[in-house]
């Protein structure tokens, strides 16, 4: 395991602490004639290298090197303006995925695929997966009876931002429930007024102050019946 650690160690070194925006832009800019896209590649062999300090385990380094360089080519060919943020994070899955491949290919680790499929695991992938998108658009059939926009309006948020901070205050909720943390859960519950309070009071909104609190108190909880489904499961 401690290899598998090195080996995500000199990747978060080599791609985020070695890396400017500066670099990023001129790779970006010149693409394989950039020289700084070679001394990127050039620093992730040297941290495995060094990080690993062991010449049997040269297949590993090589294989990761090696990828990372396709990987990162591949990104800075087909990467345009406007899917940026989707390279980005399809850069990084590929990059993880490689050093995973090569950690259980070149060691005596066997990956043991059957079991990640153990009931509870797919019970909590299951749970998580319902607290996201469709937890999202079960709140919004329910709140299709009123017209959301017009409560809105003039108080307008970030696009998608408040269905972003639902998925994520469930899933936390969840969290602090299966790892017996109820108290985190109020905590986070008073968080939120917090910084909600500006909102009911500015806007003087008797109908968005009740739809701020029925959307808050439903996805609240919904996640702790989740969490409490999943408990009497396992």
């Amino acid at each position: 395991m401690i290899l598998l650690i090195k080996l995500f160690l000199a990747h978060l070194i080599g791609d985020f602490v070695f890396q400017s925006k500066k670099s990023i832009k001129q790779k970006e800019k010149k693409k394989l004639k950039s020289p700084v896209l070679y001394i990127h590649i050039a620093i992730h062999f040297a941290l495995l290298s060094l990080l690993l300090w062991d010449i049997s385990l040269w297949p590993i380094i090589l294989t990761i090197t090696i990828s990372h360089f396709i990987i990162d080519v591949l990104k800075l060919k087909f990467q345009k303006k406007k899917t940026k943020r989707v390279w980005f994070f399809l850069d990084q899955l590929l990059h993880v995925i490689m050093i995973l491949v090569s950690y259980f290919l070149f060691t005596e680790h066997h990956l043991e695929i059957s079991s990640f499929f153990t009931e509870n695991t797919l019970l909590l992938i299951t749970c998580v997966l319902f607290l996201t998108q469709p937890v999202s658009i079960i709140m919004m059939t329910i709140f299709s009876k009123w017209n959301i926009e017009k409560l809105t309006s003039g108080n307008e948020s970030l696009k998608d931002a408040g269905r972003y901070i639902g998925m994520l205050e469930r899933l936390l909720v969840f969290v602090f429930i299966i790892s017996n943390h109820w108290e985190a859960v109020g905590f986070l519950i008073t968080a939120k007024s917090v910084f909600r309070f500006g909102d009911l009071k500015e806007s003087k909104h008797r109908k968005l102050t009740e739809y701020i609190l029925i959307g808050t108190l439903i996805s609240f909880g919904i996640a702790i019946l989740t969490g409490i489904a999943y408990l009497n499961f396992v």
